[in-house]
């Protein structure tokens, strides 16, 4: 990890999913239920601590989706969901990625979860970089980093835990 430049560490990473919790918990309160669907890989794990964090200070049912989506090609692959799609009818969802770079993967993401009737759809990225190609936009930011589009931003959890920047 020498030559990567490390912008958040491990407790500090840990803190803004904490925020980030307390966000998605006050903008909706009074729902009985939230669907968290997370992208794989690190959009899922952000979405595990998302959801433990929000049951650890609200009484809100949190039931996890993940999605995996060929990140390099979206539009010619199939987006697995690990539940049925359905599920996700009439409530309130949060979609989380760890790095919203062009917004392309949120927004076919997005694009399959509005096949079904959602009560409200919201996006959790734990870095924005700001650099929208496609008409999305996150909601909920941990961090908001000004980068150059050849800087690359990765968001590692485990061993070496925290975002770098290289």
């Amino acid at each position: 990890m020498s030559d990567k430049l490390q912008v958040l560490n491990k407790n500090e990473l840990n803190k803004k999913v904490v925020r980030l919790a307390w966000e998605v918990y006050e903008k909706n309160v009074e729902e009985k239920e939230l669907m968290i669907v997370g992208i794989k890989a690190r959009g899922v794990e952000l979405a595990k601590r998302l959801s433990l964090a929000i049951q650890s200070i609200s009484n809100i049912k949190i039931t996890n989706l993940d999605f995996t989506i060929d990140k390099r090609d979206p539009l010619n692959s199939d987006i697995i969901s690990s539940k049925d799609i359905e599920d996700c009818n009439g409530k309130v969802v949060i979609l989380v990625d760890d790095v919203l770079n062009s917004g392309r993967t949120l927004s076919y993401a997005a694009k399959k979860l509005l096949s079904v009737p959602l009560k409200k759809l919201s996006v959790l990225v734990m870095v924005d970089r700001n650099h929208n190609s496609y008409p999305i936009k996150s909601d909920h930011v941990g961090l908001l980093l000004s980068t150059t589009l050849q800087e690359h931003v990765n968001v590692i959890f485990g061993q070496n835990e925290g975002v770098y920047l290289s």
